[in-house]
């Protein structure tokens, strides 16, 4: 038998286009080529189980071939095979309906959103690598004689009789010039491993090594090796896995990660099938670097690892694999195409976090406390991203104060309640984002029965802000702020053991001695056990600064300069002291000192600054 014809594509440009547009990335043709030989393998085990094939089926498998000498990649498997009909029909009749008008719509537009199974292109991406793709089958019909199909990748074909003695498919690629680099075997094997590592059907790789043989014994090839695991963890049932089960799955996944916190198993076949397996990492204060670790699988055939459309984007932080046929791909499955069954997914995916979250709270809250350093940001940065989440965390979010204590957010709104409450009836909660160096405001707080939260993560100053738009009168402000009498202001009035002249004085010795304007002064009545000079920023201000930093929309107030305001204490004993001192220069080296302890607090001194105070310190000391 010997037949020669055109492919049924009507038009010639569709290989410049498979080469150059439907596939941005080249070593997908892999992909393609074995997902095939593992469809034709699952075909032939249904075949059987329904009864309608009667033979041995054998060992199902897919094996990919390299032989550098020849410089072909051969893709077998012991599937369905084919008869020379059935290569006309899906090899030389793409099938998809339209195929000039659905070239003609897309070709300028790159990437585009349809599915690459859906239009029978999977075969012809063996054309991005090869110069000439040649077909050997042989169907599993009874009577069926084995057929050849070659192509050099124009739209002639020739179909003749075949040498396949075995039923099932080889597709032989002769790799052109310009993909050498496909003829690695380390090149290959990598592709294998990360697109074929979980496939259904046991996959093998020979790399046409020869092994030497021992002293006296025949050199020989290398037996192919399987690189997959065809029943992945989470393919199978939870009630058979056990907790080691999971963590060893995560360490194949991630070897370097350290063990995971807790995990979800997926497994939903109505009104969408999804299943897989998302774990908790220990997150930390880095999340950025987190991200693109969820892996997306569909049938078992890798896809990527950008999720953006089928998780919400705080749910990238998790790592795992999510699995779903039904989440829509474009021709060369790179990106995701976002509709219903994505977004139905994406809220899924969004309500078992929750769920699993409020299950370990309200069953384990000891534990589920000791977990809040490395779920903490993960929980915030959803709640902040995403209010249906924000609804449901808010339950089980803790805050966390300088002494340890873990309090939820009503909890702690009523515990601030009693002692917290201001003149006009807010409850004002009080944060640090450094405990180590506000620690002279927070002592100040705790003096007064304060409490005082612990908000030193890199995303707090949103949350911070999300709190306040969530909660009915309250709000929040940063320890060091103010004087801890006008954060909390009570209208309870301090007397002041100075009279006006003397608060104008002292103001006007403090104002000499700091000379910058950026600094504002005032003279107000404080306990006098609070520290003789305070320095603050307003809360607004410094919020708005750190989300700035944070890179939270607001710029314009990273680049404005800082302003302070300088508090002196009028009824501590160094104000006092340094208007009785009659030497002016004496007056101004007290103030000074003063302030600079104040700066020092903030960890605002530093360079010559830093040095004067010190030869300032010794020469008061001395005297």
């Amino acid at each position: 038998m010997q037949e020669k014809g055109t492919i049924s594509i009507h038009t010639e440009n569709i290989f410049p286009i498979i080469k150059k547009f439907l596939y941005s990335d080249h070593e997908i043709f892999l992909r393609e080529l074995v997902s095939n030989g593992v469809d034709a393998a699952q075909k032939m085990q249904k075949l059987a189980q329904l009864g309608e094939y009667k033979g041995e089926l054998g060992d199902l498998k897919v094996t990919v071939k390299l032989d550098k000498e020849a410089k072909t990649i051969t893709v077998s498997d012991n599937g369905l095979g084919m008869t020379a009909e059935e290569i006309k029909k899906y090899i030389n009749q793409i099938a998809f309906s339209g195929a000039t008008e659905f070239i003609e719509k897309y070709k300028d537009k790159g990437e585009d959103k349809q599915i690459i199974g859906h239009f029978g292109l999977g075969f012809y991406s063996s054309f991005m690598v090869a110069g000439e793709v040649e077909i050997n089958t042989l169907s599993y019909q009874d009577g069926a004689t084995p057929a050849r199909w070659i192509c050099d990748g124009s739209t002639q074909f020739e179909i003749t009789d075949g040498s396949r003695s075995e039923r099932g498919t080889d597709i032989i690629l002769h790799v052109n010039e310009d993909s050498q680099e496909f003829l690695d075997s380390f090149r290959l094997r990598g592709i294998l491993e990360k697109y074929c590592r979980f496939l259904p059907i046991p996959v093998f790789f020979n790399d046409g090594e020869i092994e030497k043989g021992e002293e006296g014994k025949e050199d020989k090839p290398k037996e192919p090796q399987q690189i997959n695991d065809p029943s992945p963890l989470w393919t199978k049932a939870p009630a058979d896995l056990k907790d080691e089960d999971y963590i060893k799955f995560y360490k194949e996944l991630y070897p370097f990660a350290p063990d995971p916190l807790f995990w979800i198993h997926l497994n939903v076949d109505y009104p969408f099938n999804l299943t897989g397996v998302l774990y908790f990492p220990k997150i930390k204060n880095d999340f950025e670097i987190q991200k693109n670790k969820i892996q997306l699988y569909s049938r078992q055939v890798f896809i990527t690892d950008e999720v953006k459309d089928v998780v919400p984007e705080f749910l990238q932080l998790l790592h795992g694999v999510i699995d779903s046929p039904d989440i829509p791909l474009n021709v060369s499955r790179s990106f995701l195409q976002a509709d219903s069954n994505v977004r139905k997914i994406n809220s899924h995916i969004t309500k078992k976090v929750a769920d699993k979250l409020g299950d370990l709270y309200k069953s384990d809250r000891a534990g589920y406390e000791k977990k809040w350093e490395d779920i903490g940001l993960f929980v915030k940065y959803g709640m902040i991203s995403e209010d249906k989440f924000y609804d449901r965390a808010k339950d089980f979010a803790l805050l966390k104060t300088t002494e340890g204590k873990h309090f939820t957010i009503s909890e702690y709104q009523e515990h601030a309640k009693t002692n917290q409450t201001d003149k006009d009836g807010n409850v004002v909660l009080l944060y640090t984002n450094d405990p180590g160096k506000q620690d002279a405001y927070i002592q100040a707080a705790r003096k007064r029965s304060y409490d005082v939260l612990q908000m030193d993560t890199i995303i707090d100053s949103h949350f911070i802000n999300q709190l306040e738009q969530k909660l009915e009168k309250t709000s929040l402000k940063r320890v060091d702020s103010d004087t801890i009498d006008k954060l909390i202001d009570k209208d309870e009035k301090k007397e002041s053991v100075l009279s006006d002249e003397e608060k104008e004085k002292v103001k006007g010795i403090f104002e000499q001695a700091i000379n910058n304007k950026s600094y504002a002064v005032q003279v107000e009545a404080m306990a006098p056990d609070e520290m003789p000079v305070s320095v603050t920023m307003p809360e607004f201000m410094r919020r708005m600064k750190e989300m700035s930093a944070a890179g939270g929309g607001m710029q314009m107030f990273g680049s404005m300069p800082d302003n302070y305001t300088v508090a002196i204490n009028a009824n501590h004993a160094i104000t006092g002291k340094i208007l009785k001192e009659t030497e002016e220069a004496k007056q101004k080296d007290l103030a000074k000192q003063a302030f600079d302890l104040a700066l020092l607090q903030q960890n605002m001194l530093q360079g010559a600054d830093l040095t004067a105070f010190i030869q300032r310190s010794v020469e008061l000391a001395t005297r």
